[in-house]
């Protein structure tokens, strides 16, 4: 029997009374790895009233003693790297690179919560009128959620705890009940590296856990990652209840290949970009655009694809891993089948993929589709697995009308060596995040993720300087000291004298 996986309430790791369970699976193999209980509508108000209990002083603590908090836990993600990926590969099927980077990505932003003095920084502005000052203080704002897919169960939970609790909030982490054990090693550190009790809360589940968040009344922001239904769920839900909500859904990326790019990098490019992380990125290239001559790349892009196949994690020779459930390569290959049906032309299909040794993995191998127009179900929805479609324009500019008329906005690249194209390129595309001969468009923590359209609901964007503004407030204060002799009668008007 598979052990269970402990809530995190109140600083301690405690066992549910829930008796809704979930088997986490490995998706290579079918194994049992953990069972997962579903919190307790109690055990979700245990986890909130702690976290409110501990803001009131974990709020006053000096900021630059968060800062160091945050150096210790930067310090143990990079000891335990390898460790955390191991887990990390066998409860999502990655291949160890891949979760390698799953966290190093994660880590990055727990780096840029460090500074988080300098990002806390107020304003001033002396003599606003006669002996009059202004100034403007950033503060936390209470207890914080985020709720988190499957996809990157490192990267994603260490985007939102860290800062805002680097901000002086408190936080309840509901991560994906698919891939729970990773979130909970990085508890564990966080612990080890000082956390006060109560600072942070770990509760699981699905729908309801979700809901539960969502509706309690002491919860005062949400960070979410997810589908574009449940995307708008959260932001609706959210909103209702007085929430801020940033709401962060899906994607159907672009990559335009200009005739004058090279070769060999955008082949290179399109097959990781494509099929990495077996297409389940929000930021995955889904769609290759081939301007012009271009187009007569298409054999060769199918010739690098179809060298590539998926296999277990712990096998160097694996391109990527398996879907996460059965359920997401029956939808993948329900698109495939569409696809077909709808007339596009398959040029490499992965339906039939199997894996020497393994038979009961989730295996979708590469497929390639050309001949993709925009009314087919293949395009206008997002696939979230190995498939890639190619697209043709005659030139730049249809290029650039096709990507802005798709309803999403979360990524987009060119691959050119034209300047003047690159330039019209990224001032002209409606899409929040841009790349230039680079596929995978992803910032920097100091940067934001920064989806635009249907890929985003809310105002503030995760990490970097938009995710301090999510998690803090803004108080602003004006000040005068008087003389010992008072000015003569009321001052009767707003009018600063």
């Amino acid at each position: 029997m598979a052990d269970r996986l402990p809530l995190f309430i109140g600083g301690k790791f405690i066992d549910s009374e829930s008796n809704e369970t979930l088997a986490v699976t490995n998706p290579a193999t079918q194994e049992t790895l953990t069972e997962l209980p579903f919190a307790t509508q109690a055990e979700i108000d245990r986890a909130v009233a702690s976290a409110k209990d501990t803001f009131s002083t974990w709020r006053e603590t000096p900021t630059p003693e968060r800062a160091r908090l945050m150096l210790r836990y930067q310090d143990l993600l990079k000891q335990h790297q390898n460790d955390i990926a191991r887990t990390l590969s066998q409860e999502t099927g990655k291949t160890f690179a891949d979760a390698q980077g799953d966290v190093w990505r994660g880590i990055e932003v727990v780096e840029h919560a460090c500074n988080i003095a300098s990002l806390m920084m107020g304003e001033t502005v002396e003599n606003v009128a006669g002996r009059i000052d202004s100034y403007s203080y950033t503060q936390p704002i209470g207890v914080c959620a985020g709720i988190t897919p499957f996809n990157f169960p490192a990267m994603i939970p260490l985007w939102m705890f860290p800062l805002a609790i680097a901000c002086g909030n408190t936080f309840v982490l509901k991560p994906s009940e698919q891939d729970p054990m990773t979130p909970n090693r990085l508890t564990e550190l966080f612990v080890e590296a000082g956390a006060p009790e109560g600072v942070l809360q770990v509760i699981h589940g699905g729908k309801d856990q979700v809901n539960a968040l969502l509706t309690h009344p002491d919860i005062r922001a949400i960070s979410f990652v997810g589908s574009v239904p449940v995307a708008q769920h959260v932001y609706r839900t959210g909103t209702q209840h007085l929430k801020r909500v940033q709401a962060m859904a899906g994607a159907k990326n672009h990559m335009v290949v200009m005739p004058d790019a090279n070769k060999d990098q955008v082949i290179n490019n399109l097959v990781g970009s494509s099929c990495g992380a077996a297409g389940q990125r929000c930021m995955a290239i889904s769609v290759a655009v081939f301007v012009g001559e271009a187009a007569g790349w298409i054999p060769e892009v199918r010739e690098a694809m179809a060298a590539v196949s998926p296999g277990p994690w712990d096998d160097e020779q694996s391109a990527y891993g398996p879907q996460i459930t059965p359920e997401a390569k029956e939808r993948i290959l329900g698109f495939i089948a569409a696809g077909k049906k709808e007339g596009a032309d398959c040029l490499l299909d992965g339906s039939d993929c199997t894996v020497e040794g393994y038979p009961d993995g989730n295996w979708v191998g590469p497929t390639l589709f050309s001949n993709v127009s925009t009314d087919m179900s293949i395009y206008q929805e997002e696939i979230f697995g190995p498939v890639l479609l190619c697209a043709e324009t005659p030139d730049l500019d249809s290029a650039i009308g096709l990507i802005n008329d798709n309803p999403y906005g979360n990524g987009t690249s060119i691959f050119t060596s034209s300047g003047g194209a690159a330039r019209k390129f990224q001032h002209e595309i409606d899409v929040g995040q841009v790349g230039i001969n680079i596929p995978i468009p992803v910032p920097l923590p100091f940067f934001s993720f920064t989806g635009w359209r249907q890929s985003f609901f809310g105002d503030q964007h995760a990490y970097g300087k938009q995710a301090v503004k999510f998690y803090t407030e803004t108080k602003t204060v004006t000040a005068r000291w008087f003389d010992d002799v008072a000015p003569a009668g009321p001052n009767m008007t707003i009018k600063l004298s």
